[in-house]
């Protein structure tokens, strides 16, 4: 996995990340080449070892379907509805690497599994989670900074042809579940023609936290 250039993506990323009241948004947007190189090789003939490539994973329900009724996506890379709540191992391991990359060197998520991971059938859902979360963080500086954040997003990686996931660990593995987070939420826009992945991520830190963590790095 490589961590593709986007000035775009630099802009938007230095733009989501503000302090609003209390608290401390941590917003971050990167782009990532599915192509692997020597390491990356490796590590997937070693995570292969526990099943071969093809192999479905169960996933977790989508978040969607907690308060919508079901609708009606894409087919999937797998040739199974996108409802069915499955992945092949090969798509996970795309998955865990770009966690691995995004917040190396402060957390590890090789030992990730499936079920910390959902199929999100929805673009429109996603979008508007998404936007609902950073509208109520940021209020009305949002209504601008929306339609840019998803037209770079599309230009990167044409939202409609993707299958998108989600990543929502239990508590124990939740490396967000710190002292002092709120929220917090982790898209995969994952585009197979492309061989591209668009990863999402933001959470929101109580500020007196955020501060004292800042001051922790820094030394």
């Amino acid at each position: 996995m490589k961590l593709l250039e986007n000035s775009s993506f630099e802009a938007l990323s230095s733009q989501l990340c503000v302090e609003t009241g209390d608290s401390h948004i941590l917003g971050r947007i990167e782009s990532y080449s599915c192509k692997m190189a020597g390491d990356d090789k490796h590590m997937f003939k070693q995570f292969c070892q526990e099943g071969e490539p093809h192999v479905l994973e169960a996933l977790s329900p989508p978040q969607s379907s907690a308060t919508s009724p079901p609708q009606l996506g894409k087919s999937s890379e797998d040739g199974e509805n996108p409802l069915s709540d499955k992945c092949c191992r090969k798509t996970l391991f795309y998955l865990i690497t770009t966690l691995n990359e995004s917040f190396r060197p402060d957390y590890d998520f090789s030992a990730a599994r499936a079920h910390e991971f959902s199929r999100e059938p929805s673009l429109n859902w996603v979008m508007n989670a998404v936007n609902s979360s950073l509208f109520s963080a940021v209020g009305e500086e949002f209504n601008s900074l929306g339609p840019e954040l998803w037209s770079a997003i599309d230009q990167e990686i044409n939202l409609q042809g993707c299958d998108i996931y989600s990543y929502n660990p239990d508590l124990d593995s939740d490396p967000f579940g710190e002292e002092g987070s709120l929220w917090s939420f982790n898209y995969f826009f994952y585009n197979k023609k492309l061989k591209r992945i668009v990863f999402f991520t933001c959470r929101s830190v109580r500020l007196a936290v955020a501060t004292l963590s800042s001051l922790t790095n820094s030394n």
